[in-house]
Order: structure tokens, then C-alpha cells, then sequence
């Protein structure tokens, strides 16, 4: 499978020497559903608005459809489709108007497509964007995103503040419509439920690198939390010297180390390297395994 985007080294800052991204290189495939993770300010707004070509890299590459975004920005911005949650749509305009505007933007767009959205969604076509709820809003922001059947989707956290039933539909559409027809999909979020249904790659931002690339059927499998009594391990040195080793902090009065890894294979390698038999691994589920890598601070949202 050839890549649809790729991100290689890329380094982004608003103030000097504080780069938001450092160095971030990962790809998404043909057909790829990949969830982009991070605590707010990690640089996911930014990494998706480099792809469409809305920012510049101050170094290292980004190539959409294998060109710069910027080489030929009208032909692949056509390719793509683009929700985010602060999407600013023109308030005066209604419905029917902003899709017309759409079908003649994108000669691909595709009728039967947008009226069965209209019709799912029940969005009144002659409403003006103004007077929408949030959730018709960013509806309406989907229909437009996904009718003209883009190759590559990217979703920056665009069902955030919606309530739960309405945030499952927005994102299975999306899914549902596009990936089984082979797009490609990057979306960002801060519920890992939604990520844990519909992402099928994890790509873990933290620090202004990538901190996990994997898939989602690995993440529980290849990672565990080592617990262990302050009284055993004298500081975070010594555990983060174990090979596998990704974080480790204290706890209260107990040590929080990160391993990837099988479960039994880490309590052996910790057992070797520290010759104590006081430490106990366990699996993590996600959305803990991350709260973990992210030092403890609640970057995650539940519903």
C-alpha cells in the first residue's frame, strides 16, 4: 500500500526555541484509520493544518498524495475533506447555499450521498447557519467534508463538546461512508472510547514527538504498568535503566513505571536488572496507559 500522507521530521514553534512539534515523522497508508493522541497544546492542530498546507514546517517534510501540499494546493485540497471543531462556517449563509457552493467546488461531489445525510442528520435545508445548534453545525461540516468522497479525511477533534449519541453517529458516518471505500482517515480526540471503536493505528504525540506508533490490537498487549513499594526501588533511575522502560514516577508511596512489553517477560527483566521480586505488572487499558505515559495528568475526557 502506498502512503497517503507522510510526515518526515517535521518541526513546528510559535516562540523561539519552544517547538511545538520536534522532529514528528510517521505515515497513514491507503486506507488507514489512524487515531492522532495527545494532551492539548501536543501539536495535533498544528501537524493536521501542516497537511493541509494552512502551516509551514520550519523544517523536515510533509508530502500529501506524494507532493508538498503547496506544489499544486487547489488539486490537492479537492482530494481532501477537513471537519475541525472550531470550523468557522459562513453564519448568513443556509444549508442549501453552502451545499451548492460545495457541488461546485468538488466534481465529484455525490448528490444521493449529501441528500441521505440531510435525511439521517434531518437538517433543515433552508436554516441559516447561524441559527444551528452546535451539533446541526458540525453536521453540516461533515456533509460538506465527506460528499465529494475524499481520499484523505482529517478530523481535528471535530465531535468535541457534542453529547454522546450524536458524537458516535458524527464519527461512524464519517468512518462508515469513507473507509470502506478505502480514504484515509486521521482524526484527533480526546475520547478513548471513540478512538478505542474506530481507530485502528494509534500515533501518540508527547514532548513534540511521537511517543507510540502502533496498532490498536497491540497497544494492550505490548505495553504494561510495573507497580512497586517506594521502599524497593530507591528512584525512577533505576527502573527507567530496565530495557522497555518509557516512564516511570512515584505515586504516593507506590512506583509507576511504563514498559512495553509483555506483562511476564517485564517482571522477568526487572527481577534480573534489580534482583527484587517485590514488583507486580499489570495490563493497562488505554486510555490509563496513556494517563500514565502523559504523567498523571487527566488529558483525557470521558463521556
Amino acid at each position: 500500500m502506498s502512503n497517503v500522507l507522510q510526515f518526515h521530521e517535521v518541526v513546528r514553534a510559535y516562540q523561539p526555541g519552544v517547538p511545538v512539534l520536534n522532529g514528528v515523522t510517521f505515515a497513514a497508508a491507503e486506507g488507514e484509520v489512524v487515531g492522532l493522541l495527545g494532551r492539548n497544546g501536543a501539536g495535533k492542530t498544528t501537524l493536521i493544518r501542516i497537511a493541509l498546507g494552512m502551516l509551514h514546517p520550519q523544517s523536515g517534510e510533509v508530502r500529501v498524495f506524494g507532493v508538498h501540499p503547496l506544489d499544486d494546493p487547489v488539486a490537492v485540497k479537492k482530494r481532501i475533506g477537513y471537519v475541525a471543531e472550531e470550523q468557522m462556517l459562513p453564519r448568513r449563509s443556509s444549508v442549501a447555499e453552502l451545499i451548492a457552493f460545495h457541488r461546485y467546488l468538488f466534481p465529484s461531489w455525490d448528490e444521493r450521498m449529501a441528500r441521505d445525510l440531510l435525511d439521517r442528520f434531518q437538517l433543515p435545508e433552508r436554516a441559516r447557519i447561524g441559527r444551528l445548534s452546535k451539533g446541526e453545525a458540525r453536521q453540516v461540516a461533515l456533509l460538506c467534508a465527506v460528499c465529494h468522497r475524499p481520499e484523505l479525511l482529517l478530523l481535528d477533534e471535530p465531535a468535541s463538546g457534542l453529547d454522546p449519541a450524536a458524537r458516535r453517529e458524527f464519527l461512524e458516518v464519517s468512518i462508515q461512508l469513507l473507509n470502506r471505500e478505502g480514504s484515509t482517515i486521521l482524526f484527533s480526540s480526546h475520547y478513548m472510547n471513540d478512538v478505542e471503536r474506530i481507530g485502528e493505528r494509534i500515533v501518540l504525540l508527547d514532548e513534540g514527538k511521537v511517543r507510540i506508533d502502533a496498532a490498536m490490537d497491540r497497544l494492550r498487549e505490548d505495553f504494561c504498568l510495573a507497580l512497586a513499594p517506594d521502599v524497593a526501588v530507591e528512584s525512577a533511575a533505576l527502573l527507567e535503566n530496565v530495557p522497555g522502560c518509557m516512564r516511570a514516577r512515584l505515586v504516593g508511596d507506590e512506583w509507576h513505571a511504563v514498559f512495553q512489553g509483555d506483562a511476564a517477560d517485564v517482571q522477568k527483566r526487572l527481577s534480573a536488572s534489580l534482583g527484587r521480586n517485590s514488583l507486580r505488572c499489570v495490563r493497562l487499558p488505554l486510555e490509563e496507559l496513556f494517563v500514565e505515559l502523559l504523567g498523571g495528568c487527566q488529558a483525557w475526557e470521558r463521556p
